[in-house]
């Protein structure tokens, strides 16, 4: 069943938090950092020398990497190039991809080494400052939440307005504004595939001793959220293009309602109140709340459009939900902005952007002039429900990759069959 062990050293130990994350477009609540492990004692007698080294070298390559880089990636700053060309981000991301199809090797086909290591690693949303756990599919759940998180943090830094060559405001371009949906989907795959195809594999009380990070539903809020920030670009590009319709723009943003609420639906019950846990709330909440706000926008302004005092009323009662909405977000961003690590809300562009000039003018403009046309009672009271319309944007179809060829030479060379297809990993 593999050995279960979770320690609180909340005053120090390995766990090193940043005070302050600088400008967030995009929540990464921290990366898990690994713990070294001596594959050579625990593996040596199972396994080739080869193959025990490299894994040892696969995986102190991640330990280096994210020991050093962890506590400050979630920082907003441009990474440098490293030694080995490229960002620190596709370094690490190189590197577990690189680990991921020799660790599956422990897995296979229920391996007996599947127990062997006890593997530890450093969380960020639980009270418990690690975790460790006798068994190889939490590792690979560890290196899927770590890749999916890399992935976030890449997002975010292609998000943070840059000074424009003309001089004027901070704007994102639209070509990262495109690449950055690309990544949002890939991270979505990364937690999808963990929790379709990895969590099974761990047994129910396995599951229960997960920290919270690594939580059915902290992992579905995560997928969820990199949705609903896809769909967030999707509206903004939509809102810059003169094709686009209000009909579309509505849809677009009633989808980003329904997958914020499903995220917070998701987290909501979860024990997040440790630093970056309760950030992540306060996250989901803020833009859970900013979504609303466009969706209300959007449906008041097509009601508008209809022809009976009814149909106008209704509009008047949404746009004022709009307009609600949009200041209680305001509060709920400083209220996340504040929470520790402290962050900071970049200068507003894309579709908030637009929306902060647009609720308070047109609702105020409409609602003086319906009220100056129809008598009160005409006017509703509560905003009319949004309509509800099937969700477009779906995560990538990742799937784990197969075990890596040099599981096989090991199989030849102690006799034994040999398969490098993962049972159960196929979609």
């Amino acid at each position: 069943m593999g050995c279960l062990l979770s320690t609180s050293k909340d005053t120090g130990g390995n766990r090193r938090r940043p005070g302050n994350i600088g400008d967030v477009s995009v929540y990464v609540p921290g990366l898990r950092i690994p713990k070294p492990v001596d594959f050579s004692q625990l593996l040596g007698d199972s396994l080739s020398k080869n193959l025990v080294e490299r894994l040892s070298a696969l995986r102190t390559r991640i330990v280096v990497m994210a020991g050093q880089e962890g506590p400050t990636i979630t920082r907003t700053r441009r990474k440098s190039a490293t030694q080995h060309g490229g960002s620190t981000l596709a370094d690490l991301h190189q590197a577990l991809e690189d680990y991921l199809p020799v660790l599956l090797g422990l897995v296979k086909d229920g391996s007996h080494l599947q127990q062997k290591v006890h593997f530890v690693w450093i969380n960020q949303e639980d009270e418990a400052e690690e975790t460790a756990i006798s068994n190889a599919w939490y590792e690979v759940l560890s290196v899927l939440h770590l890749m999916a998180m890399l992935s976030l943090s890449q997002a975010n830094l292609l998000l943070l307005p840059r000074t424009s060559a003309d001089g004027y405001q901070p704007k994102v371009s639209e070509e990262s504004r495109r690449a950055s949906i690309d990544i949002f989907l890939k991270a979505a795959g990364f937690l999808d595939c963990a929790v379709r195809h990895v969590l099974p594999q761990l047994t129910g009380e396995q599951r229960r001793a997960l920290p919270v990070d690594l939580a059915e539903g902290v992992l579905r809020a995560l997928c969820l959220q990199a949705l609903g920030q896809g769909v967030d670009i999707q509206l903004g590009m939509a809102i810059d293009s003169t094709k686009a319709t209000l009909a579309v723009k509505r849809r677009l943003a009633c989808e980003m309602v329904k997958y914020w609420q499903q995220a917070q639906d998701n987290i909501m019950n979860l024990p997040l109140s440790n630093g970056w846990g309760e950030k992540h709330r306060l996250f989901v909440k803020w833009k859970y709340v900013e979504s609303r706000a466009a969706a209300y926008y959007y449906h008041g302004l097509i009601l508008d459009e209809g022809n009976t005092e009814k149909f106008h009323g209704m509009a008047v009662a949404a746009l004022q939900a709009a307009d609600e909405y949009f200041k209680e977000s305001k509060k709920a961003c400083e209220a996340f902005n504040a929470a520790l690590p402290l962050s900071r809300y970049p200068p507003l562009w894309g579709t908030m952007k637009y929306l902060s000039e647009k609720i308070p003018k047109d609702t105020s403009s409409k609602v003086r002039i319906n009220r100056d046309l129809y008598s009160h009672e005409k006017i509703m009271e509560t905003a009319p429900t949004l309509p509800d319309f099937a969700l477009a944007l779906k995560p990538d179809e990742y799937q784990l990759p197969p075990v890596d060829t040099s599981w096989n030479e090991e199989n030849m060379n102690r006799g034994q069959p040999g398969s490098n297809q993962l049972r159960g990993d196929r979609r």
